[in-house]
């Protein structure tokens, strides 16, 4: 049975474009369903995708579905309980062994690393997350660092450069703020 946690809008700050995005209680773990609305490359873009997590958040799912004008793309990814990421029955073989998946248009991924780790302030843990770079709908592993910096606050740092970004999040992990990114805008 589902059960509704959190509906959220997030404003993205880099370009044109806004999320909208539910969390769901799932009996065998949790699932992230979004769809995004932006200019991508200067192109009107939706993307829709669903997530979905073990009780331990390791991501089991992800199904994306992208529309720009008339093309629409689709993308399916299944993970095994030994952490092969598949797409048909085509392993990745570059991201086997990762928990997390890592979706490049939004901040909802974020989650789920934070929440599987759950990190004590003061401390930091480095991941390698299954990346979906938008809008190839391409799969490579990108290295990363959570560094829990205060109760809401996490800092985020990936293998693509110093630069290192403030997340704020709520009592469910899921972003407020990401640096000057991304803003929540509302919230039930």
């Amino acid at each position: 049975m589902s059960n509704l946690q959190r509906t959220l809008v997030w404003r993205c700050l880099l370009w044109p474009g806004a999320e909208y995005f539910n969390l769901w209680r799932e009996d065998d773990g949790w699932r992230l369903d979004g769809a995004v609305a932006m200019a991508l490359d200067g192109y009107p873009t939706h993307v829709h995708y669903h997530v979905i997590c073990d009780v331990q958040w390791h991501t089991r799912r992800v199904e994306v579905e992208m529309k720009t004008g008339a093309t629409t793309r689709m993308l399916n990814i299944h993970i095994d309980e030994k952490q092969r990421w598949y797409i048909g029955g085509e392993e990745i073989w570059a991201v086997r062994g990762c928990y997390d998946v890592d979706l490049s248009l939004t901040p909802s991924t974020n989650t789920l690393p934070i929440r599987r780790l759950n990190l004590a302030v003061g401390e930091n843990a480095d991941v390698t997350a299954a990346w979906v770079l938008f809008p190839e709908m391409t799969v490579r592993p990108l290295a990363q660092k959570y560094t829990h910096l205060e109760r809401s606050r996490y800092w985020y740092q990936s293998e693509l450069g110093d630069t290192i970004w403030d997340i704020e999040v709520d009592e469910l992990e899921l972003v407020r703020r990401y640096a000057n990114a991304w803003e929540r805008e509302a919230v039930i």
